[in-house]
């Protein structure tokens, strides 16, 4: 199994700051692993009017247990490759919780 990229969440004052990769009009939701260094994330949602971006922030908000309201996207609000920001959650929470989920989901499995 290719190992954790390092870079793909990083601390910020009010919480941590996640590179994501997002994959739009998945059959399920979820985090699927790695996209070179950002964490790959399947939406079921299509872009258009910011559906798929809210439901981003409802996947991102679910595993480290945070509000979806305290996921906001910081840049990439219109393109597949995001710098999401997740307030009110530490570092170590969220790689572990996320990292967790990405190490379980390997790219290109379906279940």
């Amino acid at each position: 199994m290719p190992s954790e990229p390092a870079s793909w969440v990083l601390a910020s004052g009010t919480g941590v700051v996640l590179r994501v990769h997002v994959v739009p009009g998945a059959s399920r939701a979820g985090v699927a692993g790695f996209h070179g260094e950002s964490l790959r994330v399947r939406v079921t949602a299509r872009p258009v009017g910011g559906a798929a971006n809210r439901e981003l922030a409802r996947v991102l908000a679910d595993a480290p247990g945070v509000r979806p309201a305290a996921v906001s996207i910081d840049s990439g609000a219109h393109g597949r490759e995001k710098r999401v920001l997740v307030q009110g959650v530490a570092l170590g929470t969220v790689r572990g919780r996320l990292g967790l989920c990405a190490s379980v989901d390997t790219p290109g499995t379906h279940r």
